[in-house]
């Protein structure tokens, strides 16, 4: 009887995990393409100025932006963080859109114009959401530990819920949440939780 040894050099190990992150990457596919066809939907019905569904996929950068972001995050999910990193890249250097792949982002999203917009790490965002440009779901800080180094994957980035609109040049830091249906308004600063259907303005940021 003839055995044939299955080879385990570090090299043949990685092409097993290579194949086994491609086999997986491509069984995820439909999902994102669903993904990918709300927030198409989300951006035609969005924006008065849309005239059609090839106009949306050819000529908006906030949906160049998503499309590369549903691939890199997936892949990031898949244990290739690298690989992840370097499509959020080209996506950034294509669109001035800088989304880290491992940010959670729901169904039907739109950024609208895009250029300035920065999505950190551990942000995350429900369904419906609308971003204009500028917008940063950014940290308040980062902790370090005792030897002072950076404390790597703590929850520093916003939740954002369902439906919530942020206008151009707003500025949303820390692990706060904005609740569902808020709109917050352009230029905000804005570093507390808010309530479901709170509309923050810069007024009222002066005021408190």
């Amino acid at each position: 009887m003839l055995f044939v040894l299955e080879e385990s050099t570090p090299e043949a190990d990685l092409n097993r995990q290579a194949l086994a992150v491609t086999r997986q990457f491509a069984a995820g596919l439909p999902a994102i393409r669903d993904l990918l066809a709300s927030d198409i939907q989300a951006a035609y019905s969005g924006d008065p100025a849309a005239t059609s569904i090839s106009e949306i996929l050819l000529c908006y950068p906030g949906t160049t932006a998503i499309i590369y972001h549903r691939l890199a995050h997936a892949l990031h999910g898949l244990g290739a963080p690298l690989l992840a990193r370097l499509i959020a890249d080209i996506a950034h250097s294509a669109t001035g859109i800088d989304i880290h792949p491992a940010a959670q982002i729901g169904a039907s999203f739109f950024i609208d114009h895009g250029t300035g917009v920065v999505i950190g790490e551990t942000t995350i965002i429900g369904q419906r959401v609308r971003l204009y440009q500028a917008v940063t779901l950014g940290a308040k800080r980062f902790p370090a530990d005792q030897d002072g180094a950076l404390i790597k994957g703590n929850e520093r980035h916003p939740i954002v819920e369902d439906d919530v609109v942020i206008y151009a040049g707003a500025t949303v830091l820390g692990r706060v949440t904005i609740g569902k249906g808020s709109t917050i308004g352009g230029n905000v600063w804005l570093t507390r939780s808010v309530p479901p259907g709170s509309n923050i303005s810069q007024a009222q940021m002066r005021d408190d």
